[in-house]
């Protein structure tokens, strides 16, 4: 069984230098997927992350809950972040998968970016969160 720990530490700490030692963790053709990228290598992998650090404030991952099994795991985070100035905090989780040598070969982030980022900004939210309300099922009072 594969031990995510190392993994999740390097991201509980991550920094700007510390971005540079992806490669500890993932495998050379490893791909990362989310909501904004999909991306295959260790070199556009560190590039997400240090995109990460030139757009945003005081960027951190906050590890929840972790499953493992075999060669693959699972975990919850929050990511806690400013822009401008206004903080934010994104929910979400990882599904990662590990090769023979323990290194991540898969790792796909799942979070919802339209309840999460978008409709908290000022343009781009009234619209989403319109649709929102219009697709929302209707609960009676308790």
């Amino acid at each position: 069984m594969t031990d995510p720990e190392p993994l999740l530490a390097w991201y509980a700490s991550l920094t700007p230098d510390s971005v540079t030692q992806a490669g500890k963790f993932y495998a050379a053709d490893a791909q990362f997927r989310d909501p904004f990228n999909d991306v295959r290598g260790i070199a556009a992998i560190e590039a997400i992350f240090r995109h990460m650090f030139v757009h945003t404030e005081q960027p951190r991952f906050i590890i929840g809950e972790r499953m493992a099994q075999g060669d693959q795991a699972f975990v919850t985070w929050m990511f806690v972040f400013s822009l401008r100035g206004v903080p934010f905090q994104i929910e979400g989780s990882s599904h990662l998968r590990f090769n023979q040598a323990g290194l991540v070969v898969m790792h796909r982030d799942y979070w919802d970016a339209a309840e999460e980022l978008l409709q908290k900004l000022p343009l781009v939210g009234a619209p989403i969160r319109w649709l929102r309300g219009r697709f929302r099922v209707p609960m009676p009072a308790s």
